[in-house]
């Protein structure tokens, strides 16, 4: 169980928060992890605060561009905090949901091979490596980008005077290039979107880590209705089938407690990822040097990898519980009593009713769900560049950028959650 738990632990580690109890807590433990969290959440939220200012001044200064990239930032700082105090919110449940799924892991070597575990332990192994990695190739690539075009451009070729930069733009109300508070902002940069990526990387690996063994204990109950052989008597033939039956309850329970633990936090996810996406491809259409292409493109494909990474395990989870259906109309069954027939109908109808990973109640995630997320997100683009390109609407953001600032937000999430709600 350790196995699957230990990438999600470390991430939650960097921003103080332990997800589950695993026996007692020292009080110095405890500590810890109180004053690295909040060290962290005020990190964060000063530079997302920060952020805003800087946003909102762009857009009444008319730098649209600059407004666009600094959203993004914001995007993402707004996703990390989110995750970070939803899991901690829900750490009771996540305690009892863990606790439930180490009664019903295999143990032993003979349990192993029966539900096929290296398998799914080497399959979310390599997956969760290659995102975390993906991940923190773009984290440190954004932190680090500014320190080594001053070195390269700089100081060391020669060819333009780039001057020291920070990561992220934000509001910084003294001028801090040629004095010594740049260091301590940069710090404060990058501690800030080392703790967004990371409570961000966390949250899905753990999600992951939970569907991957729904997937296997309803793999398992598949592969256990399928070849069983029947007696043909109806006691002995019945006592396996409420065996099946109570097995497949308590999946379904506990993939109805995953749901209510990660629904908001994968809505949100969701929504702000449509919305990064979105800001993001624009920034790369409209001329910006090759250098920062790079960092862009680095940026979007991240953001497109968590939602597929969280699209692809929930049409895993959506394959794994139909295929019970299959499964139990696959079994023997013509050689059974007619008591046991009449009860495989009933489980075949409650089985047929897919178990989706679900964003609340408006959205069930398969993979055709990011199909879905990128429709939404082009539109948005299509609307980013006619703001750009109209004048008149660009002339009426400059006089009222208050006003237009806050209705073209509030349209683009309602945009999404009813674009979101109409396909489902």
């Amino acid at each position: 169980m350790e196995k699957l738990l230990k990438y999600a632990s470390f991430f939650y580690t960097v921003v103080g928060i332990r997800p589950y109890t695993n026996g007692e807590e020292s009080k110095m433990d405890r500590l810890r992890y109180r004053i690295v969290f909040w060290a962290n959440v005020i990190n964060l939220s000063f530079v997302g605060i920060c952020e805003s200012i800087y946003a909102y001044s762009a857009f009444k200064d008319n730098k649209f561009l600059e407004a666009v990239t600094v959203m993004s930032y914001i995007g993402f700082v707004f996703v990390g905090l989110s995750k970070m105090f939803f899991i901690r919110w829900k750490k009771t449940a996540i305690t009892k949901l863990i606790d439930e799924l180490k009664e019903i892991y295999p143990r032993g070597s003979i349990q192993e091979e029966k539900y096929n575990l290296p398998m799914y332990l080497g399959t979310y192994s390599r997956i969760i490596l290659t995102y975390s990695s993906l991940y923190s190739v773009l984290i440190w690539t954004f932190n680090l980008f500014c320190v080594m075009e001053y070195w390269v451009y700089d100081k060391w070729l020669n060819v333009r005077e780039v001057g020291k930069q920070l990561p992220y733009l934000m509001y910084i109300p003294w001028k801090w290039q040629d004095n010594w508070s740049y260091y301590p902002l940069l710090f404060i940069q990058n501690f800030a979107g080392l703790t967004s990526a990371a409570g961000q990387i966390s949250t899905d690996i753990l999600l992951c880590a939970v569907a991957t063994q729904l997937v296997m204990h309803f793999d398992f109950l598949s592969k256990s209705m399928e070849r069983h052989e029947l007696s043909g008597h109806w006691k002995k033939d019945s006592r396996f089938l409420v065996d099946i039956v109570r097995y497949h309850e308590r999946i379904l329970r506990l993939s109805d407690v995953m749901n209510d633990i990660f629904g908001i936090p994968i809505l949100l996810n969701f929504m702000v990822s449509s919305f990064v996406i979105c800001f993001v491809g624009f920034q790369m259409t409209v001329g910006v040097p090759p250098d920062i292409v790079v960092k862009l493109f680095l940026f979007l494909v991240s953001s497109m990898s968590q939602v597929y990474l969280i699209c692809h395990y929930g049409q895993l989870v959506a394959d794994a519980s139909h295929g019970f259906a299959v499964a139990t109309y696959n079994q023997n069954w013509y050689k059974a009593d007619v008591r046991y027939k009449r009860a495989l109908v009933i489980i075949i109808a409650r089985s047929q009713k897919v178990i989706f990973l679900k964003a609340t109640i408006f959205l069930d995630i398969t993979r055709s769900t990011m199909t879905d997320l990128l429709q939404v997100s082009y539109k948005f683009f299509a609307l980013l560049r006619t703001i750009k390109l109209q004048s008149t609407f660009y002339t009426s953001l400059h006089t009222s950028c208050a006003y237009e600032f806050s209705l073209l937000v509030t349209l683009y999430i309602g945009g999404v959650l009813i674009s979101f709600r109409i396909e489902k």
